[in-house]
């Protein structure tokens, strides 16, 4: 029965991690458009979760949780605008380094991760509910 109970630990520690990426992820997409506020000024830097893996001794499991949040150090890109009071002597403003595109993929599949993880939690709750109905027999 502790194993299950164990996998449900793990499971929602997976489920916190998940979450956690899918914020990050949803500002990332919220600032994509962002451009540099003065000509020598930058737009928003795209955020990039990580994961790191931490012991709970007192349960001997270990759990994954949101480690550092890191700044993606690709290049910005550029827009012709040239009445923009952030243009630079050519008429280009930098704009984000977010890619839309990418964000989207990497949101699907935090998704998956967390259904994943909603998923072992579930069974496991009804596998212990299961075990405990068959030792009141």
């Amino acid at each position: 029965m502790m194993d299950l109970v164990k996998s449900m630990m793990i499971a929602a520690s997976g489920l916190k991690a998940q979450g956690g990426r899918m914020r990050v992820i949803a500002e990332n997409m919220a600032n994509a458009g962002s451009t540099a506020k003065t000509p020598d000024g930058e737009p928003y830097r795209r955020k990039i979760p990580t994961f790191a893996s931490e012991l709970d001794r007192a349960a001997g499991v270990e759990r994954v949780k949101i480690g550092k949040i890191e700044r993606d150090t690709g290049a910005f890109g550029e827009r012709y605008e040239p009445g923009h009071p952030a243009a630079n002597e050519q008429g280009y403003v930098k704009t984000s380094n977010v890619n839309t595109m990418i964000e989207s993929i990497d949101m699907g599949q935090a998704q998956r991760g967390y259904e994943a993880n909603l998923n072992v939690i579930n069974t496991s709750r009804r596998m212990l509910n299961a075990t405990i109905d068959l030792l009141r027999r």
